[in-house]
């Protein structure tokens, strides 16, 4: 006597898969419509040659750790409040470092504008589109 088996076929998930794909389809399409495409009338402004310079109002802190506001070398953070006659507490400072300054000085600035009372410190790099 001979038996016939039926085997068991494995069933894809081909149903899931569309699923995810759809869903994936919707999420960027809501995604993408979300900001505007800005207008072809506009031009943006190019600043390839634009000349670098620091707000007036800010600590500058060079390479070698030397503390700078308006042109005037300080000697720690506590002159830079005495000279800009800044009152106190500080509300934000913005603080402009050397690309070669080591982290550690920068922190050691931030810290001691920190227990002066400043709020906020802004750390005010260069941008690159």
């Amino acid at each position: 006597m001979q038996v016939h088996l039926k085997e068991k076929q494995a069933r894809e998930p081909t149903i899931a898969l569309i699923n995810v794909v759809f869903l994936m389809l919707v999420f960027f399409m809501i995604a993408g419509t979300l900001a505007p495409p800005l207008s072809n009338s506009v031009k943006l402004v190019e600043t390839q040659d634009l000349e670098g310079r620091e707000p007036p109002d800010a600590l500058v802190i060079r390479a070698d750790g030397v503390l700078e506001y308006r042109g005037t070398e300080l000697i720690n953070a506590e002159a830079y409040v005495e000279r800009a006659s800044i009152d106190l507490p500080l509300d934000a400072v913005r603080v402009v470092p050397d690309r070669s300054l080591p982290a550690i000085h920068l922190k050691e600035v931030s810290d001691a504008l920190r227990a002066l009372g400043a709020s906020k410190i802004y750390v005010v790099t260069e941008r690159g589109l």
